[in-house]
């Protein structure tokens, strides 16, 4: 029963790597897809044509509008200038009534047009299809709009760790004296008054650093104009991945402070409630000039020294700096997930032991994983042949039938030529692979594994979960690493070929000396 179940877990297993592989073969297709239907698109410029006809439509709506607003109101005047069969009071009085009238719509028809209700119109705003080139802008403008505030948290924190010792001297000398008088708040709406000036001044072409840490200006690479399809990609990939870091640390700030007041964590939300409820007694009996004050003092104390040296003493800031304690120890969504999973584990150990006991002592059970790992099947007779190698060549006997994968080769430009599907084997000298589309040899490739110049473990597409299913290999005849995706025993294979490229290298290095 124990067997039985584990080959069906097994066997659910290699069913979703196989899908896994499947999905990111056909998210690649799908981007290079999209790429050609794109240019298709700016050769023939419907999305162009679409926009001006609805622009035309909105137009003529709007002068229909117009016009009958025109009509409405000529024929309330025709009402209104036919003859009535009143007396000359009454005449005398509406004439005069009208004439007032008048002149308050003139004086203050304005004003009263802008209090007119209208329906709320909704807009759709749209979306711009998805282009390397902007993506890589965005993120440049993201950075240049966040670097003010990066520089001022930077002088911040140079401020508080005594990056020169007399501005920050200085600096505690001035902020302590504004407390002590209670000018805290006049001092920092001067120094915003003063940031804004010393802004205008820097606009008008003056020359102004008026920065504690210098500030170094990184340089600024021209954008490229042709790309080939591969550097679309890998650029794509490169700004998707510093998107999902900083996507990532957001969600970290976020998830922290949602569990800090949702008691996840409830000998970490006990200290602030306590807090709060000190804070709110305290501010209900004693004077509000006295409490700002008091806050005052602390925050300069606390920010110019006390801070100073638990940065220094990393050993009391573990100790005694509450507001650090309970930020890093405040769980995120992710780490409790793997917290109630390494619960379920502890509980489910026992129950995986014995069933682990009970495989080893039935031979069947290695008997058939070894039978099933793998269903692919290999040109035994002619492999020399297809690879243009010595007949002593042969894949690894634990290894025969090589692993299903994918080429992905960033090198080329053309889509047909950037992934190529086929089976990877690996001898005692060479790494091997097959297309399985080739007719003849030409669209196989054969690398020595003496010319490796580095193998790691890599992520073709980083919006799938894991740790990626492919492996980067890069030798000096390509510019960039060929990588070898879509592999669903990615780990066996990186192992067998690293054990058997570092076991190449130590020959080579021994023959040599």
């Amino acid at each position: 029963m124990a067997s039985a179940l584990q080959d069906f877990q097994r066997m659910e297993s290699d069913r979703l790597n196989e899908i896994k592989g499947h999905l990111e073969i056909a998210l690649l297709e799908k981007h290079f897809l999209q790429e050609e239907l794109r240019k298709l698109r700016e050769e023939t410029n419907v999305e162009t044509l679409k926009q001006e006809l609805d622009k035309e439509r909105i137009k003529r709506i709007e002068l229909e509008q117009k016009v009958n607003e025109v009509l409405k109101a000529r024929a309330e005047e025709s009402a209104v200038q036919q003859p009535t069969k009143v007396n000359g009071t009454e005449k005398r009085v509406e004439t005069v009534y009208s004439r007032f009238q008048k002149w308050l719509y003139d004086k203050f028809g304005v004003y009263i047009e802008d209090f007119r209700f209208q329906p709320e119109e909704n807009t759709v705003e749209t979306e711009e299809p998805l282009s390397a080139k902007r993506l890589t802008e965005n993120m440049r403008r993201l950075k240049r709009g966040a670097k003010p505030v990066t520089n001022f948290l930077r002088n911040l924190s140079a401020l508080s760790n005594w990056h020169s010792v007399y501005t920050s001297a200085i600096a505690f000398i001035i902020y302590m004296n504004a407390a002590w008088h209670g000018w805290a708040i006049p001092m920092f709406l001067f120094l915003a008054i003063l940031r804004l000036s010393l802004n205008y001044l820097i606009a008008r072409g003056w020359r102004i650093q008026w920065s504690i840490v210098p500030e170094v200006s990184e340089p600024v690479e021209p954008p490229k104009e042709d790309l080939t399809v591969s550097e679309k990609f890998q650029l794509v990939l490169d700004v998707a991945q510093k998107a999902q870091n900083l996507f990532g640390k957001m969600a970290d700030v976020l998830e922290k402070i949602k569990n800090l007041f949702m008691w996840v964590q409830p000998e970490i939300t006990q200290k602030l409630y306590i807090g709060l409820w000190v804070a709110f007694i305290t501010s209900c009996f004693l004077p509000f000039k006295l409490v700002g004050f008091l806050m005052g003092v602390y925050a300069g104390i606390k920010f110019f020294i006390i801070d100073f040296i638990f940065k220094r003493c990393p050993k009391l800031r573990d100790k005694y700096d509450t507001p650090y304690i309970v930020w890093t120890n405040l769980p995120t969504d992710p780490q409790l997930k793997e917290r109630t999973n390494a619960t379920v584990s502890r509980r489910v150990q026992p129950v995986t032991s014995s069933r682990s006991i009970l495989g080893t002592n039935n031979p069947s059970v290695i008997n058939r994983e070894d039978e099933g790992g793998r269903s692919h099947s290999t040109k035994k007779g002619s492999f020399h042949e297809i690879f243009n190698l010595s007949e002593t060549e042969r894949p690894l006997a634990a290894y025969e039938n090589g692993w299903r994968c994918c080429l992905i080769n960033r090198d080329r430009k053309m889509p047909t030529d950037y992934i190529r599907n086929g089976i990877l084997y690996v001898t005692e000298n060479y790494l091997c692979f097959e297309s399985s589309k080739s007719g003849s040899s030409k669209k196989n490739k054969v690398i020595k594994l003496t010319d490796i110049t580095d193998i790691q473990k890599y992520k073709v597409l980083s919006v799938l979960p894991g740790s990626g299913m492919g492996i980067s290999i890069a030798t000096p005849s390509t510019q960039k690493p060929l990588v070898f995706g879509a592999m669903i025993h990615r780990d066996e294979a990186f192992e067998m070929i690293f054990t058997q490229y570092m076991k190449i290298m130590s020959a080579a290095s021994i023959n040599e000396t």
